[in-house]
């Protein structure tokens, strides 16, 4: 009879289970859109009051919309890949960090690409008036800002590229970024600019405090805790071992696969 193995590689789709600002980020932004999609004509005065309209926001004064437009989406694929992104390296980024910080750069950075929003809606080119006038919209800004925290982490740790290769992180977000960047003048509907915005205070934001370590900090956490719990678990299949009587058998080459 074939036994259990415990050891070798083992592959896992995604960084594991939810921390906790990741869990309310993903909660806050899948209810609100939930609730603006039963209701459409809910949808437009909302994108109104809390999108992120530059005009509003500097002949009206409604200084909330850098930070609300980042809870809207305008449709299932806008907010899925927001929030995929979201949980595959918020949580990792949260786990180094602790939450504090890591919701202190989440909205750094989305405020950020909010800010850079209403700055490109000023400029003397033809991509600016659209920007000043229509509405922003998404969580876009801050996953950016993400990518680019989780590429000076993990520079030569693979992503894959359109889900069809794999790039190491660093050359993926310079990638991403060239487009952003490029894609600017042509609009499209996408927010481009607040993606651009996203990578630029990421990355400003991260430098400026290099000189705390704040990475080290956290892995040194991590260390301590995963040798906690290698101890524990292992305290426990002493005790189970004694328990059943359980002896180290010879183990067959063919049963080291993992599946």
């Amino acid at each position: 009879m074939r036994q259990p193995y415990y050891g070798g590689s083992q592959y896992s789709f995604g960084p594991g289970a939810m921390s906790p600002a990741v869990k309310m980020l993903l909660w806050i932004n899948v209810g609100v859109f939930l609730l603006t999609a039963l209701v459409p004509p809910l949808f437009q005065f909302v994108t109104r009051i809390f999108g992120l309209t530059p005009q509003l926001v500097l002949t009206r004064m409604w200084v909330w919309q850098p930070v609300t437009y980042m809870f809207l989406h305008g449709g299932i694929t806008h907010i899925l890949f927001n929030m995929l992104i979201l949980w595959m390296f918020g949580v990792q980024l949260e786990r180094i960090w602790g939450q504090q910080f890591f919701l202190r750069y989440y909205f750094v950075t989305g405020i950020g690409a909010g800010l850079a929003t209403i700055a490109a809606g000023l400029l003397p080119f033809a991509f600016a008036e659209p920007t000043y006038l229509v509405p922003t919209i998404g969580a876009s800004g801050a996953i950016y800002g993400l990518l680019v925290a989780f590429a000076l982490y993990y520079p030569e740790t693979p992503i894959l590229m359109f889900f069809l290769f794999p790039v190491p992180a660093k050359y993926f977000v310079m990638i991403i970024g060239t487009i952003a960047f490029l894609s600017v003048p042509r609009g499209g509907g996408v927010a481009h600019i607040a993606h651009l915005g996203g990578l630029v205070v990421g990355y400003l934001y991260l430098k400026r405090l290099g000189g705390r370590s704040l990475g080290r900090i956290g892995f040194g956490r991590l260390e301590i805790m995963a040798d906690i719990k290698y101890r524990y678990f292992k305290w426990k299949m002493g005790r189970l071992k004694k328990r059943f009587n359980v002896h180290q058998g010879r183990r067959n080459d063919w049963d080291d696969r993992i599946h």
